[in-house]
């Protein structure tokens, strides 16, 4: 059957089947936020005396939020932004230079160092301090 005498209309099965998915896709989302919010109302070193009525939903959420961004963005600033630095085949590893007559030659390697290097994101000029911004 040719592309364009194909039904334009998805099937009713597919359609089926992208609703349960969607379905069970947004129930993990909320298991898993609320396990997290859950795991945040209580404070760890507060003992058997404090409940989960002593922290509001939303100081809870904030909690959750919060701790996750600190051990997922934390993980992320340090990661090398080219794992194939200091190697042979690393086609970041490029630079572009020239001179004019008597002036000082100008080049791209300044530029490309910090990630030619192996450096992480936070170690780039002008980005670097920007993360210090970011929990972790």
């Amino acid at each position: 059957m040719s592309r364009h005498s194909a039904p334009k209309s998805p099937s009713r099965a597919r359609g089926s089947l992208l609703r349960v998915g969607l379905t069970v896709t947004a129930a993990g989302a909320v298991v898993a936020g609320g396990g997290g919010a859950a795991s945040a109302a209580a404070p760890q070193d507060a003992g058997p005396a404090a409940t989960s009525g002593d922290v509001s939903p939303g100081q809870a959420v904030s909690n959750a939020l919060h701790s996750s961004t600190v051990g997922g963005l934390g993980v992320v600033k340090g990661l090398r932004l080219d794992p194939l630095a200091g190697t042979g085949v690393d086609p970041l590893d490029n630079a572009v230079g020239t001179q004019i007559a008597d002036f000082k030659p100008v080049s791209t390697a300044a530029v490309t160092a910090p990630i030619t290097s192996g450096g992480a994101l936070k170690d780039l000029p002008v980005v670097g301090p920007a993360t210090g911004v970011l929990p972790g």
